[in-house]
C-alpha cells in the first residue's frame, strides 16, 4: 500500500482531519490496517481518510476518538468536512473525484457530468426534479459546471469515459441541446483533453449491463470504484471488486468503437440532430 502523502492542513479541512488521523495513528503505534481492523474497516479505507479522498463520517469520528484516546476531537471536526455542494449520495463521490489523477467510467443512460454542458445539466436535473424551486435547479447545475473545471487542466485527471448509444440517443432537453453536447465533447476529443468511445448498440450484451461504473486513481491512496443507481450511490475500496471492474471496463473498451471511430460517431450524429432541428 502506497505511504501516505505529506499533507498540508491549511488545503482544506479534509487535509486537516487526514493529517491529524495520521499522527494519531501513528503515535498510537497503529498500522493503517491495524486501525482499519478496530474500526471494522479495511486499511485501505484508512489510508484514503488520512490522504483525503474520503470523508470522515460520525460513526468513524467517534469510533476513532475512542481507540486513539483523542477525546472527542474527530467528533468535533467532523462536521466541517461533511458541508458539500452535492446532494448526500454523491458528495464524496465528487469530493474524490476532484482528488483522482485518472477517471475510467461507463455511462450507460447518460452523459457524465464531467462532459455535460449547462443546459444538458439543467434539463437532467429538472427531471430529477419536476416540481422543484428554479434557484434549486440553478444551484444543483451551478455544482455540476463545478465540477468539470477539472478538465481546465491540460493534462489531468486522465478522463476515459465509454459512453453507450443510449446515452447519445436519449433527447436529453432537446436536439439543439443534444447537438451542442456532443460538440462539445467532440471538441474535448480533438484537444486531447478526454478519451471517448462509443458503445453502439450493434455491440450487443456486455459486461457492464447491470449499471455505471467510475474508476478512480490517486497518487497517494488506493484506488476506489463509485457505484450508482436511482437515488443512490457508494464508495466501494474492495481491491477484489476494485480489480474485478477494471477488468470489466477493459471488457467494455474492447467491446466500443475505436476512439477514431467514436469521435466520427459522435460528429455525425451532432449534424444529425441539427439537420432534423432545422430540416
Amino acid at each position: 500500500m502506497p505511504g501516505p502523502k505529506d499533507l498540508d492542513p491549511s488545503s482544506s479541512p479534509r487535509a486537516l482531519l487526514g493529517a491529524e488521523l495520521r499522527h494519531a495513528r501513528e503515535k498510537a503505534g497503529l498500522s493503517q490496517e491495524e486501525l482499519g481492523h478496530r474500526l471494522y474497516v479495511s486499511g485501505s479505507f484508512i489510508g484514503q481518510l488520512e490522504a483525503g479522498t474520503r470523508r470522515m463520517q460520525p460513526e468513524y469520528a467517534r469510533m476513532l476518538d475512542d481507540v486513539l484516546g483523542t477525546e472527542d476531537f474527530f467528533q468535533r471536526n467532523c462536521a466541517a468536512v461533511a458541508k458539500s455542494r452535492y446532494p448526500e449520495r454523491f458528495a464524496e463521490a465528487a469530493e474524490a473525484e476532484a482528488e483522482a489523477t485518472a477517471i475510467r467510467q461507463y455511462a450507460p443512460l447518460l452523459i457524465p457530468g464531467l462532459l455535460q454542458t449547462p443546459a444538458y445539466a439543467q434539463a437532467v436535473n429538472r427531471a430529477y426534479d419536476p416540481t422543484g424551486p428554479e434557484e434549486v435547479i440553478t444551484e444543483w447545475v451551478e455544482g455540476r459546471m463545478a465540477r468539470t473545471r477539472l478538465l481546465d487542466h491540460p493534462t489531468k485527471p486522465l478522463l476515459w469515459v465509454v459512453l453507450d448509444e443510449a446515452a447519445l440517443r436519449r433527447q436529453t432537453g432537446g436536439r439543439t441541446v443534444m447537438a451542442k453536447s456532443l460538440r462539445h465533447i467532440a471538441g474535448l476529443v480533438r484537444r486531447n483533453r478526454v478519451i471517448v468511445q462509443v458503445l453502439p448498440f450493434s455491440a450487443g450484451a456486455h459486461a457492464a449491463m447491470e449499471g455505471a461504473i467510475k474508476l478512480m486513481d490517486f497518487d497517494d491512496a488506493p484506488p476506489l470504484v463509485y457505484l450508482e443507481g436511482v437515488r443512490t450511490g457508494r464508495l466501494e475500496d474492495d481491491p477484489a471488486v476494485v480489480a474485478q471492474l477494471r477488468l470489466t471496463f477493459a471488457f467494455l473498451t474492447a467491446s466500443a468503437l475505436s476512439p477514431e471511430k467514436s469521435l466520427a460517431w459522435i460528429e455525425a450524429l451532432a449534424q444529425d440532430y441539427l439537420h432534423e432541428e432545422h430540416p
